[in-house]
């Protein structure tokens, strides 16, 4: 596959717009409906030193379909456009050969509270054929790059806080809204999962993700978030409507927009 890494033709952001893409949060998930749209983020690419092969994370119109599925599910949640992600199982010289993509943001959430993240997940358009290649658990998932400030472990400076969703409600069409702070479960890499004992092998849920961090600690901050998918099986769909706290992050084909809840 040929990588295609998306420029974002958007706007600048004035200091208070940034303020306003850090807020923190209006319970209840979000929606097409109650969502304004605010300002536009340049900030948002392919994260080259995470991404693994040549996948393709490409702002995109669509998809819409497929054949026969009419209504709100055909198309994305919000706008026309979505966050298009092609990754590959076994087309690297690497082990294992599988690729990854990831695509994030690593400017405007740096030194955000990890604390203060109360309401966060995205929708996604999952397929049968994406079932097929890796079971039903073959999704994309969320990413921080925190600074853990752990009082159990001082000298880890850093770690992934990644969210891995449960399966999908439906495919062939546009998910609801996949809340992550009740569905899915938490982990954190290296020694910080070690430490709090949320591993990939032992994962935990947001609530106790969140008390685990909190150890005593200085506050944990974050590096940057992204969506993310591999190294496991191939998966070819797409992503929308990233919450984080009070923003809804709108990827489309000419630009990714911010838009606050409430």
């Amino acid at each position: 596959m040929n990588a295609r890494f998306a420029r974002m033709r958007t706007g600048v952001l004035g200091a208070t717009a940034l303020m306003a893409l850090a807020a923190s949060i209006l319970p209840g998930p979000a929606s097409a409906a109650t969502a304004r749209k605010t300002v536009s983020g340049d900030h948002w690419g392919v994260i080259t030193r995470n991404t693994i092969g040549s996948p393709v994370a490409a702002l995109r119109s669509g998809p819409f379909g497929p054949i026969g599925v009419p209504g709100p599910q055909a198309g994305p949640p919000y706008g026309e456009g979505s966050l298009g992600l092609e990754v590959a199982d076994r087309s690297t010289s690497l082990s294992p050969a599988a690729e990854k993509a990831s695509f994030g943001n690593e400017v405007d959430f740096y030194g955000n509270r990890v604390l203060g993240l109360d309401r966060v997940g995205f929708h996604v358009f999952q397929t049968a054929e994406n079932v097929s290649y890796g079971g039903a658990a073959n999704m994309p998932n969320l990413t921080f790059e925190i600074h853990p400030h752990l009082a159990a472990a001082p000298g880890t400076t850093y770690a992934s806080m990644v969210w891995t969703p449960g399966p999908s409600p439906v495919v062939g069409r546009w998910s609801s809204y996949l809340d992550a702070t009740t569905t899915g479960s938490w982990h954190l890499t290296g020694s910080a999962g070690t430490a709090t004992g949320c591993t990939l092998s032992t994962p935990c849920s947001f609530a106790g993700l969140k008390a685990a961090l909190n150890d005593g600690g200085a506050e944990p901050t974050a590096y940057s978030v992204a969506v993310v998918k591999g190294r496991d099986y191939m998966w070819i769909g797409a992503v929308d409507g990233l919450r984080i706290n009070r923003t809804v992050y709108d990827f489309e084909a000419d630009g990714v927009r911010a838009r606050r809840i409430g």
